[in-house]
């Protein structure tokens, strides 16, 4: 079976994300128009609901690189969030301690990544933890 190059990989995922063909929990896309090596994104997470992150809309960054997507995107949350696998210094996902990048599998998407922040944020374990006040940033 031939691989995917990454360029035709990140123009599938431009695609979906800026037709909206995902679910309506998350969204990304290209932080700036005229990154022809597709490496910078934007991406938008919004709170489960039954959560401390309810009614929340959370930003990250997503910086694909050369070997993406054969190894993970780097993702920063730009919004303040308490969770145990953010750091609380930078706002960047521990690879180490977040199991989507530790794990990561060549069939992963940027949309699996913010999927499964989404349902990070809904574990039993993190829906009630204090979140900073909503609006503040890294």
């Amino acid at each position: 079976m031939s691989r995917v190059p990454r360029s035709f990989r990140l123009l599938e995922e431009l695609e979906k994300g800026e037709k909206g063909m995902g679910p309506e929990s998350c969204s990304y896309g290209l932080a700036h128009s005229d990154d022809i090596t597709m490496t910078h994104w934007n991406g938008t997470i919004l709170g489960p609901p039954h959560s401390n992150h309810e009614n929340r809309i959370y930003s990250v960054a997503i910086e694909c690189g050369e070997a993406y997507p054969d190894q993970p995107p780097k993702i920063r949350f730009l919004s303040k969030v308490n969770l145990p696998c953010v750091d609380q210094n930078t706002g960047e996902v521990k690879k180490e301690q977040f199991s989507t990048l530790r794990d990561w599998k060549r069939s992963y998407t940027m949309e699996t990544l913010l999927l499964d922040l989404r349902k990070e944020m809904a574990l039993p374990s993190n829906k009630k933890l204090p979140q900073p006040a909503e609006g503040t940033t890294f």
